[in-house]
């Protein structure tokens, strides 16, 4: 039955935030004032040659120039290092390599070290000997009889980490950085989300690098089977082939980060731990150089808006910062609150004609003006896009939702001496395998069917029908209160949307493993938006069976407008089989949430009515 106490609480909330409330509105996509570019080029034949570096190891580079232009004329340089192969046997240039080309801008594609054509030896972690290389082809491109001396880095995913590596290392001689859904924070973000290991990018993480180390073909753009482009100087092969030979023992991403269990952790196989080569150990650098950043995230594709906004939070660099509803990479919408199949807004090539834009800012205008700090961001359900030159933008206030009887989420603290809900941890438990942490193995589009019947597996606190429409902009948390019967566990919390109809639609999630639930306000490498967890060998600390533990952890952060008449719901698991690692590994453990005056558990959203 509705609790009449939480229903008013939830009116008076409301009725109290109305007055005040305030953001500011663009609607459609905020396209920059750049008209699109004039084909007036055309991408040349693709160059490929090598370039020695300090130590020897011979690293390949793709170069493409605008066609026909006059043997005097100089152009800025994009570059872009890619661990999946800079290009294909027989490939002709690139969508993307054409539409710099007809903005006359140079590319150079550069297979990482000990990857596609380059030799030397790769490693898990982003090493130090590749930051290093960044630089030698920097200064190369400079050198070269086309160039103009500008330069910048570009890239999606591996290769956006690199442009943030490479402006890091490269100081003043990369202009901008286009870094388009990068891990800020390797850890946190992609590989062990709140410590629990992303099992599902490790396995799909290895086929596909072993499959590119082993040289497999691979589909063409002309539909034949190809392998990685040869440089010209290798015609019969045999360099290419020896670099293979060598990579025998190169170990995937599942065998490499299994290891990992703290943020400190470096295997023998490593060249740094994650806390070390993650973009967040820059700060310092990519501060002094001041590179300008136009950064693409999306608040449904793993880790990557959560990553942007600590970039916008931390650096104070020229940045604009924009977040989306769409897949990794931006090839599909991924909007849950709209069909599967709908379109694609802002389509690729205005995505590309964005990015070209704002390079054409940076590197081409004789006088450039600092960059304006904005976060241009999309509303779920209102479908509205949104501008704000800080975050967390203004008008929101945090306000606690309380876990209750008969599962009611309540605006007010419970006052029972002893409830609880005890919940046998489901290890069947899924958000299916076209989820957001999917979508970073290769870009697949991100469905999440209606939850209704996945949330019967787990423990679920729901409000009362919403008396007015509240938008929620920012990073929830959750506090939960908790014993269990096992030294060790993996608590995921899904915030929802339930319709009147029923339905219930994912937002967003939350993960920690008990074992790395410590927190504290000491060493903190980027601004937070929640509660700060080190991860940290030293600060591991497990469960004691029984005794009560305290779990507070933020929620990757979106936007989105719970209308009128739609409640919502905070669901709590165990795990999440398709996509984590079972944690324990054996056993069948059961938590026990309290929900009671001494003890509560509830979430933490930052809303404003509308």
């Amino acid at each position: 039955m509705s609790s009449p106490i939480a229903s008013v609480g939830l009116a008076f909330l409301l009725l109290s935030l109305a007055l005040r409330s305030g953001t500011t509105q663009t609607g459609g996509f905020p396209s920059t004032a750049c008209a699109d570019p004039v084909a007036t080029r055309r991408a040349g034949v693709i160059r490929s040659e090598y370039l020695a570096m300090r130590d020897g190891v011979r690293i390949a580079l793709d170069i493409v120039l605008p066609e026909g232009a006059p043997a005097a004329e100089t152009f800025p340089a994009v570059l872009q290092v890619t661990r999946s192969w800079r290009g294909g046997e027989g490939d002709t240039p690139t969508p993307t390599q054409q539409a710099f080309a007809n903005r006359g801008y140079a590319t150079v594609w550069m297979d990482a070290r000990g990857t596609g054509a380059s030799g030397g030896s790769w490693r898990p972690s982003p090493g130090a000997a590749e930051a290093k290389d960044n630089i030698e082809v920097v200064e190369w491109i400079r050198k070269q009889p086309w160039a103009n001396g500008q330069v910048a880095g570009w890239g999606l995913a591996y290769s956006a980490n690199a442009a943030d590596l490479l402006a890091a290392e490269a100081g003043h001689r990369v202009k901008a950085i286009v870094p388009l859904f990068p891990a800020f924070d390797l850890y946190d973000d992609l590989i062990q989300p709140g410590g629990i290991f992303h099992l599902a990018f490790g396995k799909g993480g290895t086929d596909g690098t072993l499959a590119h180390d082993r040289n497999e073909p691979r589909l063409g753009p002309a539909g034949n089977h190809r392998g990685v482009r040869r440089v010209a100087t290798d015609s019969g092969g045999l360099e290419l082939a020896g670099y293979l030979k060598s990579r025998a023992t190169t170990l995937g991403f599942l065998d490499g980060y299994r290891p990992i269990t703290f943020k400190d952790d470096n295997p023998p196989s490593w060249d740094g731990s994650l806390n070390q080569r993650s973009t967040h150990a820059y700060t310092g650098k990519l501060e002094k150089s001041g590179v300008a950043m136009f950064v693409w995230a999306s608040w449904l594709d793993g880790g990557t808006a959560n990553g942007a906004l600590h970039r916008f939070a931390t650096l104070s660099n020229p940045q604009r910062v924009v977040i989306g509803p769409w897949s990794h990479g931006a090839q599909f919408d991924s909007n849950p609150f709209l069909p599967a199949d709908a379109p694609l807004v802002p389509s690729v090539e205005v995505q590309r004609r964005e990015q070209i834009c704002f390079l054409d800012q940076h590197l081409k205008a004789a006088t450039t003006d600092r960059e304006p700090r904005v976060v241009a961001y999309y509303t779920l359900v209102e479908d509205r896009w949104k501008v704000s030159s800080e975050w967390p933008p203004a008008g929101f206030e945090r306000h606690r939702f309380f876990f209750e009887d008969n599962h009611l989420l309540a605006t007010k603290a419970p006052l029972i001496e002893l409830g609880v809900d005890r919940y046998l941890v489901d290890f069947e438990a899924t958000t299916g395998t076209s989820n957001r942490w999917h979508t970073q193995e290769d870009g697949r589009d991100v469905v999440y069917p209606d939850r209704a019947a996945a949330d019967r597996r787990l423990v679920v606190y729901t409000t009362e029908p919403l008396t007015s429409d509240l938008e929620m902009t920012g990073t929830p948390w959750v506090n939960l209160s908790v014993r269990s019967t096992h030294t060790d566990g993996a608590f995921f919390a899904y915030l929802e949307d339930v319709a009147p109809d029923g339905r219930v639609t994912y937002i967003t999630e939350g993960q920690l493993r008990a074992l790395q639930r410590r927190t504290s306000t000491f060493d903190i490498p980027y601004r937070m938006f929640g509660p700060y967890h080190s991860f940290r060998k030293r600060d591991a600390q497990p469960l004691r069976p029984g005794r009560l533990a305290q779990l507070e952890f933020g929620m990757l952060p979106t936007s989105v407008l719970f209308r009128q008449g739609h409640r919502i719901r905070v669901s709590i698991a165990g795990a999440d089989k398709d996509t984590f690692a079972r944690i324990p590994e054996s056993g069948e453990p059961t938590i026990t949430i309290e929900r009671n005056r001494d003890f509560v558990s509830w979430v933490s959203l930052p809303v404003k009515p509308r």
